[in-house]
């Protein structure tokens, strides 16, 4: 279990969590009914749905929080683990599975719950799981190519379909609710009771049905924080209110060979530009990706002066307001492209013809900046490779 706020809740204390965590649970699970397998395999037989409508509702209350809170960039939604689809042994795993809550009654977690009551069918399902896990750990040797077959990656499903998530989290949503129609008048039929659509508290019901709904519209008609924030920016931008301040080529390489220590250079290119060329020093963060509050501590700090650039000016002067609305207000962006900077330091002309005392001058100041930054660049790079320790033999001892 992953801690549940990094950096204010200790790692030692993820067990404790998660054993209060587990003890709710298994709580809200017994309360309803889950620790029953008639109430379980009610599912199959078609007279009790609550498997059903308790998972379907956790899976979109889940799947709704979470692209809510990544809307609101409360979340970030990019470093969460998907776990890998191997399709053959998901198939067969959950053709097992299956088969083993139709004829025990329990799937894992049920089953736990049922033994924490005292439930011996409980007890004897966690048995059989358990002597389950051993036997496929013995025998993985020869299920080792059925278990890694088709290794498709990271997959979701709204990729699959080539639809957006909150598109997906739309359709979920709909289907969710006409199953849950569904299923009730199939629990009416089968139990020989009237068959009713909207069988009491209906108000409560509809009202239930469009919370998620109007939830996930919203998502989807509304701009995200990381949309709105740009928009605000660049409108604020264009009104002349907010104008960064702006550094040039020369100054920059001035400052990089004498104090580069003072400057936090960051490229807002994407990272196949950024590994074609960058400037000493320079850390490669997409203008995309910047809004990101991982980043935030990086932005906000006060030792170093931001300095930015991209493949164009107004990226680096949208970076730059990006990290003064966050809160940094000595950001500064390059009044050139890396491109130009590139051609300035690196793609120099020879001396012209007849120069003049200022033009000998610039020219020899980029020349020796460009090697200086390349050295501080190599200097950088070979501090954090690790150092390789010969082995000698030591020599001595009695003759």
């Amino acid at each position: 279990m992953a801690p549940l706020i990094p950096d204010i809740i200790a790692p030692e204390y993820n067990f404790i969590i998660a054993f209060i965590v587990g003890i709710g649970f298994g709580f809200a699970l017994e309360q309803a009914g889950f620790s029953s397998t008639r109430k379980l395999v009610g599912l199959f037989y078609g007279y009790d749905f609550t498997v059903l409508k308790v998972f379907f509702t956790a899976g979109i209350t889940a799947m709704i929080g979470v692209l809510l809170l990544g809307h609101l960039e409360l979340l970030n939604t990019s470093i969460i683990f998907v776990n890998p689809t191997f399709l053959p042994s998901a198939i067969t795993g959950g053709l097992i599975m299956g088969l083993g809550f139709v004829v025990g009654g329990f799937c894992p977690g049920t089953s736990a719950c049922a033994a924490a009551i005292g439930k011996i069918d409980g007890w004897a399902f966690i048995f059989g799981a358990t002597l389950g896990i051993f036997t496929f750990g013995e025998f993985f040797p020869f299920l080792e190519k059925l278990y890694m077959a088709d290794p498709q990656g990271p997959v979701l499903i709204n990729e699959v379909l080539g639809i957006k998530p909150a598109t997906f989290a739309l359709l979920m949503t709909l289907i969710a609710i006409v199953a849950f129609m569904a299923t009730g008048v199939i629990e009416d039929k089968v139990n020989g009771k009237a068959v009713k659509i909207f069988n009491g508290q209906w108000k409560n019901k509809a009202l239930a049905a469009a919370i998620p709904v109007i939830l996930v519209v919203l998502i989807m008609v509304t701009p995200s924080r990381k949309e709105y924030v740009m928009q605000k920016l660049e409108a604020r931008a264009a009104a002349g209110e907010c104008k960064p301040d702006l550094i040039d080529a020369d100054q920059l390489a001035f400052e990089l060979i004498n104090n580069y220590y003072q400057y936090n250079v960051i490229d807002v290119r994407s990272p196949e530009e950024y590994q074609q060329f960058h400037i000493a020093t320079a850390i490669n963060i997409p203008l995309d990706e910047l809004h990101n509050p991982a980043y935030r501590e990086l932005l906000n700090q006060r030792i170093q002066t931001n300095v930015f650039y991209g493949s164009t000016p107004l990226q680096a002067k949208q970076a730059c307001l990006i990290a003064r609305y966050h809160g940094n207000t000595t950001s500064r962006a390059l009044a050139v492209t890396a491109q130009e900077f590139k051609q300035l330091f690196y793609e120099y002309s020879d001396m012209p013809q007849n120069p003049t005392k200022e033009q000998q001058t610039l020219v020899l100041f980029r020349q020796q900046a460009a090697k200086k930054m390349q050295e501080i660049e190599n200097n950088l790079a070979a501090k954090q490779k690790p150092v390789k320790k010969k082995i000698t033999r030591v020599q001595g001892g009695c003759s």
